[in-house]
């Protein structure tokens, strides 16, 4: 053998042992190759036979596991659990139990990595993913057990049938080569799914924000419910690097209100345990906008993303979907016609003969000036007047000339009088 062939190979078997769920047994004589993908597993028929029920009686079958070469290789069973229907498994949703009747003294646990239901055993001597986490079984050799199976009480009523199939994680059973039983539950059901989508209700700007007005919207289809409330996070993304300072609202409770991001995710209110499809499309109005502090400076594609879970036990995702709009980022109306502040350096001395003007009837023009508050919005038109000119309210200089004007004759007729009387005095 090459140098090469031999140092591909030592990479090869380092990549395989890292890739395992768990560690291999030290003491395993498995070969670190591919070629130990050979074992293969019989399950039994049950005892007794016949549909389960929730927090009913348990069956037993025999598990056997074969290995047909001439070396041993190592078995880390991995009994795996395929529901029909919308909600996942919690841990004691199904009754698991594994007892050695041909092997070495075994102990079982279940897991849920990826949201799934996973029952795995192991010697009792070691533990999952300690140096004793597997069998090894003989080369020619085989071993059994006998796994324990039923339903507990909180089982969902929206789940029905289910499948459980015995692999392995250290990927030791042959392709083709893992047994399989369908378990019948009772009462039996008609499964549905969870529905989710997007409807996209339109866009505009209001006040000065441009927003985009969306429903996120649930069915339940089948029989039954969800046993726990199911809860609903949203996260926003855009193309490039730019901080874009979003604003999410939801309309609940009569009212819109902000949804406050944590770790980037926006959570939605919950819907209350028991939802099926008694309850018909359930529809949740959002409102997405850029704040002022965004870096964004045009019209940019948002993708926001829905993630479905339940709100309590196994938080795995139940349904994801996603949309995408355009937003245009926040910007201040600014006038186009600035009125001038400058005086006038050239006042009238002569008084107008023209009669008064009636005011104009206001209209709108470029200079509209949108104030938005909360939920409120204001807006303000500037008015076409004419040539009539105004200070504050209404103009007091007319009443001011007109008692000068009578203070002057008043004075001049003081004056006159003055030198009548002294006249006549002399």
């Amino acid at each position: 053998m090459s140098v090469r062939t031999a140092a591909a190979i030592a990479v090869v078997a380092g990549v395989v042992t890292t890739l395992l769920p768990f560690s291999a047994t030290a003491a395993s004589a498995a070969p670190a190759t591919d070629d130990h993908a050979v074992l293969r597993t019989e399950m039994g028929a049950p005892v007794p036979s016949g549909p389960l029920t929730r927090g009913g009686a348990t069956e037993s079958f025999d598990l056997t596991v074969k290995n047909p070469t001439g070396k041993a290789v190592t078995y880390n069973p991995w009994m795996l659990v395929d529901p029909t229907g919308p909600s996942r498994l919690q841990k004691d949703d199904v009754v698991f139990k594994v007892e050695a009747v041909d092997a070495p003294a075994t102990k079982s646990s279940v897991g849920q990595q990826d949201g799934e239901w996973q029952g795995t055993f192991f010697p009792a001597a070691g533990g999952p993913g300690g140096e004793k986490g597997g069998f090894d079984i003989p080369a020619n050799g085989k071993m059994t057990w006998k796994v324990t199976i039923g339903l507990g009480a909180n089982y969902p009523t929206n789940d029905g049938d289910f499948s459980l199939s015995a692999s392995s994680y250290n990927n030791s059973v042959a392709p083709g080569g893992a047994d399989s039983h369908t378990f019948k539950v009772d009462p039996q059901i008609k499964t549905g799914e969870l529905k989710t989508w997007f409807k996209q209700v339109g866009s505009g700007k209001d006040g000065q924000e441009q927003r985009a007005y969306l429903d996120l919207n649930y069915q339940a289809t089948g029989d039954g419910t969800f046993g726990t409330a199911l809860a609903t996070s949203l996260s926003l993304s855009h193309p490039g690097e730019q901080e874009a300072d979003f604003r999410v609202q939801a309309l609940f409770d009569g009212r819109w209100q902000d949804l406050k991001a944590e770790d980037s995710r926006y959570e939605l209110p919950q819907i209350p345990k028991g939802f099926g499809a008694a309850d018909g499309v359930r529809t949740l109005p959002l409102r997405v906008s850029l704040g002022n502090r965004t870096k964004l400076t045009k019209k940019t594609t948002i993708t926001m993303e829905a993630e479905v879970r339940h709100a309590s036990g196994n938080s795995y995702a139940l349904k994801t979907g996603s949309v995408q709009f355009p937003l245009v980022p926040f910007a201040e109306t600014v006038p186009t016609d600035t009125p001038s502040t400058t005086p006038s350096t050239t006042p009238s001395t002569a008084p107008s003969t023209v009669p008064p003007v009636q005011p104009a009837v206001a209209t709108s023009t470029g200079n509209t000036h949108v104030t938005t508050t909360g939920t409120t919005t204001t807006t303000t038109a500037a008015t076409a007047t004419g040539s009539l000119a105004t200070t504050g309210a209404g103009s007091s200089t007319g009443l001011y000339a007109g008692l000068a004007a009578v203070l002057v004759v008043v004075g001049s007729a003081a004056a006159w009088l003055g030198r009548r009387r002294r006249g006549l005095s002399t």
